[in-house]
Formats: C-alpha cells, sequence, structure tokens
C-alpha cells in the first residue's frame, strides 16, 4: 500500500514538557527505578524475557478456546488474525500487549497509538528472533464500570455523547440505546455505526471495530470478562480475601517510591476486588466478619465467598491493581505498552508480580506523536515556525514571533524634510515672483507636513493590525495542534484525521519506532 509522504521528526519526550519526571527518568534508564521494574525493553533485552515467561499447553488451549469462542459474534474473522489466534497454541508463541476502556468510536487518538505500538513491536521482534512467534494483543477492558469515562468523544471539535441508564460492567452495556448518537453524527461512518448496531453488546461492537481498523495486521483483541479465563485467578482471589496480600505489597512499594520522590498513581484497597454480575460492579469490602458488596444488601461469610470463588470465578473482577496480574495469568505476555500514568502505576506492582512468581513484563511507553496536516503545515511555516517551537507556551511563542517581526519605528521625518526642503525652493521662486505668493506657498507646506504625519499614522496602525493578524493564527495553530491546551493524542479522535486521510493509520504505522522512545512529530508533506 502507497502511503501518504510524511515528514517525519523524533524528539526527546522531555522536550515536550508534557512527560512527568517519572517517564523521562524511567526512558533515561535511571538508578532510582530500576528496582521496581524487571528489563528495560530493548530488542536484546527481549531474549531474557522470553526464557523467563512460562506459560503451559493446558493454558494456551484454555486461551486459545476462550478467543475462538470471543470471535464468534464476527460474521468473518481475517485469516491473518485466525492465524495469530492459532499461533498461540504454539510453545514458541508470545503476546505483546496493550489495553484500554471500551471508548466509543476509540475515543482519543492515544488508543490507536498504543495498539500500533504493540503491532510494531512484533514487527521487529519477529524479525529479531525468527524462531519465535509474536501475537499483538489489544486488552479491551470490559469489566470497568465508570461509564462516564467512555460514552463521549470529540469529533471536529464537538462532543458526542451516548446517553444510558445502564449500569455495571461497561462491556455487558447493549448498544441498543446508541441510536440517537448514531443519528446526530455528521456524516455516515460505517465501521462504527455497523458494528455498533450489529453488536449485543459494548465488548462486541468495540471488537468488531478493532478488527475493522487494524485486521489486516492481526490484532488479537482479548475480553477478560470469561468464567475459563477467570479460572486462573481464583488462587488470587483467596489470598485477596484472606490476607490482603496485594495491598500489603503495593503499600510497601508505593512508600519507596514516594521516599525517591515519585508519586503513586493509583492506590490500593484493602481488598482489590469488585463483586460482579449482570448490572452491578461494587467492590467487596470486610465488615465485622463478614465479606459485603457495596451499596447492595449482599453479603458473604468467609466459606460462603470463598465457595463461590471457586463456582463462579466469573463474578469476581479485578481492580486496577490485580488486572495487570490477571493479564499476565492467561497470556504468554512480554511487554506491556501503557500510557506514562499507566506505566508508572506498573512500578507499584512488582513486589505483586513475585510474590506469585509470575515473570514481570517489559514495560513500554506507548508512541506519542503530533500530526502535523498540510494545511496546519503551511500556517506553521509561514508564521517561521519549526515543530519543536510549537510546544512552548502561547505567550512565549508570541514574544518569539514578536521579536521575529520587530521593525524599526515607522518616521517620515526624513520624508517631511524632503518636502519641507521643496516647498522651501518653491518660496523662493514666488517670493521672487510675487511675494504675496509666499503665504499660499507656507499654508501648502503645512498640509504636506500634516498629510505625512496622518499617513505615518495610518501606516503605524496597518503594521500593528497586520502583527495582530499573526498573533491570531499563531493561537489557532495552537488550538488545532493542542486542543484545550493539550496534546492532540488526549483529545482528538481517530475521524477527525481519517477522514481526510484515509491512510492515517497507515501512515502511523509506517512512522513509529516503538524501541526508540521518542515523541514523533508527523508533517504532512
Amino acid at each position: 500500500m502507497e502511503v501518504q509522504t510524511m515528514k517525519i521528526n523524533n524528539i526527546d519526550y522531555a522536550a515536550t514538557g508534557a512527560f512527568s519526571k517519572t517517564i523521562t527518568d524511567y526512558l533515561c534508564c535511571s538508578e532510582q527505578l530500576q528496582p521496581f521494574y524487571n528489563h528495560f525493553p530493548t530488542l536484546e533485552a527481549f531474549e531474557a524475557q522470553l526464557k523467563e515467561k512460562s506459560f503451559s499447553e493446558t493454558q494456551r488451549q484454555t486461551l486459545h478456546q476462550a478467543l475462538q469462542e470471543q470471535y464468534t459474534s464476527l460474521s468473518s474473522v481475517n485469516p491473518k488474525v485466525q492465524q495469530k489466534i492459532d499461533l498461540l497454541l504454539q510453545p514458541n508463541t508470545f503476546t505483546i500487549t496493550t489495553g484500554h476502556q471500551l471508548n466509543i468510536f476509540t475515543g482519543p487518538l492515544y488508543f490507536v497509538y498504543k495498539i500500533i505500538t504493540a503491532i510494531n513491536t512484533c514487527k521487529q521482534l519477529q524479525e529479531k528472533y525468527p524462531n519465535y512467534n509474536f501475537v499483538p494483543v489489544y486488552w479491551m477492558a470490559t469489566e470497568d464500570h465508570d461509564f462516564a469515562e467512555i460514552n463521549h468523544f470529540s469529533l471536529f471539535g464537538k462532543q458526542y455523547t451516548w446517553e444510558s441508564d445502564q449500569s455495571g460492567a461497561v462491556g455487558r452495556f447493549s448498544t441498543k440505546d446508541m441510536e440517537p448518537l448514531l443519528a446526530e453524527l455528521p456524516e455516515a461512518y460505517p465501521i462504527f455505526e455497523e458494528a455498533y448496531r450489529n453488536s449485543k453488546n459494548l465488548a462486541d461492537a468495540t471488537r468488531a471495530i478493532t478488527h475493522a481498523l487494524f485486521g489486516e495486521y492481526g490484532l488479537v483483541s482479548i475480553d477478560g470478562d470469561h468464567a475459563a479465563l477467570k479460572k486462573a485467578l481464583t488462587p488470587v482471589v483467596e489470598k485477596e480475601l484472606t490476607e490482603q496480600l496485594s495491598n500489603k505489597l503495593v503499600e510497601e512499594a508505593n512508600a519507596q517510591l514516594e521516599e525517591l520522590g515519585y508519586k503513586p498513581q493509583v492506590y490500593s484497597r484493602e481488598i482489590n476486588l469488585f463483586y460482579l454480575t449482570d448490572g452491578l460492579r461494587e467492590r467487596i469490602v470486610r465488615e465485622e466478619g463478614k465479606y459485603k458488596i457495596l451499596n447492595t444488601d449482599i453479603s458473604f461469610s468467609l466459606e460462603e465467598i470463598q465457595q463461590e470463588a471457586k463456582e463462579h470465578p466469573e463474578r469476581f473482577s479485578p481492580n486496577v491493581i490485580l488486572r495487570p496480574l490477571y493479564e499476565e495469568l492467561i497470556l504468554p505476555n512480554l511487554a506491556y505498552i501503557g500510557g506514562g500514568a499507566e506505566v508508572a502505576y506498573w512500578f507499584q506492582l512488582k513486589k505483586l508480580f513475585e510474590a506469585y512468581q509470575v515473570a514481570f513484563p517489559m514495560l513500554m511507553l506507548r508512541n506519542s506523536a503530533l500530526y502535523i496536516s498540510r494545511g496546519n503545515a503551511n500556517r506553521m511555516h509561514k508564521l517561521g515556525l519549526q515543530p519543536l517551537d510549537l510546544f512552548q507556551d502561547y505567550q512565549e511563542l508570541k514574544k518569539q514571533l514578536s521579536d521575529q517581526l520587530h521593525d524599526e519605528e515607522i518616521n517620515l521625518e526624513a520624508q517631511r524634510q524632503a518636502v519641507a526642503a521643496a516647498f522651501a525652493e518653491v518660496e523662493k521662486l514666488a517670493e521672487s515672483i510675487d511675494p504675496t505668493l509666499v503665504k499660499a506657498v507656507g499654508a501648502e507646506a503645512q498640509k504636506a507636513n500634516n498629510s505625512l504625519q496622518m499617513l505615518e499614522k495610518k501606516i503605524s496602525k496597518a503594521r500593528d493590525s497586520k502583527h495582530e493578524q499573526t498573533f491570531k493564527q499563531l493561537e489557532n495553530l495552537k488550538d488545532k495542534l493542542f486542543p484545550g491546551g493539550s496534546l492532540q493524542e488526549r483529545k482528538d479522535n481517530l475521524l477527525t484525521y481519517q477522514t481526510n486521510n484515509p491512510d492515517f493509520i497507515p501512515a502511523l504505522v509506517e512512522a513509529f519506532d516503538p524501541l526508540e522512545f521518542k515523541f514523533t512529530i508527523l508533517e504532512e508533506a
């Protein structure tokens, strides 16, 4: 496929001013952070990770069967995806995983960036380690219950929202009540509309969307809300209920991180589990010797809840602390790809993995990018700016432009003197011919002087007005590329770019180097 030509610049994450000290320290392999992760992700380091990750034949069969079941929600499966699913049965096949909430219409751009980072990592690993197979995986956060975080997206500056009174895990939400939102769209988006109209729930719809967008790249989407997969979590649930092991270990790590000046990203609970049924996902708390489900009348004795966990593992849902461990229990995974906050919170979890003797995956920062369309690129160059300049604060940029636009003060004094000298010659001539004309010449000389003064003010005002137009163009450019003062990837939606550039995803696949750990600036040529 021929992809539209892009001018690509890569810059240090620190140069953007948009990433935390925790992340920039990690990318610099700071000694302070090294106790909180296993191997730093380089192509060479994957060799050790491959040796450390063990995954049995039984685990592979369970995973394969679950994926086969989940992909029956699609009318047809891309052969490249089916091949990847089948390869998971082989002992030399491993995954590279990213995860995200089920944001409607994919939500912010970084949803796409995460997945492309996983795809490209697998591609590089396949070249480096040809005796192994690598599968890019998108972990669908189907059990998340924060609907307000996923029910909207921004398209061409306008927000669209899915209104629903459903509750519980969002992956189980019916998509039937999305019709008013779909009718509101400015134009047809067949991939998304068909997925939402033809799927029984949001999990199936999201799988259909990611399959349509990334099936050609062999992306496998997995839903952890599955009874057979959840059995792997049963021993963890047991210890969580009786020992509150995760809370103790995470709090120890938090204290160590804080001592080094790093702020923990997530906070642990005494019990890091939810109770999950249709329409319900609520925290499990221990009170007065009972295990209660918050905001309900449901409660269990220890024996009862242990029995519930054995008989119905699917009713126990890990929170943000235990979800990473669950992922690594059911996938032959080598690396997890996340945004800055995600990578930072994994630093809190290494002790937990050690306690369960589960290999701690490599932590990879997803690719980040600033995409500059041809129109915005023209505006940028017209203003005399380079891409790196755009990361500056607007006031700083305005000052920089002011210095570039600096002109000498508009002053027509030399012209006034020349005109005065000309009128002086005329006055001499008039006096020699008819002295009574001298007064008339003087009056005309004053008029000419006044006209020059007025023109001086008009020219000066026009220059200032021209500069204001330049500053307005700068302000508009900053708003386009940094909506709401934030990185473009955190606000804008895929369709904002793909609508005008159908090759947007292939261009990203071509541009992103997942193991270089640089911020990418893509400029349409």
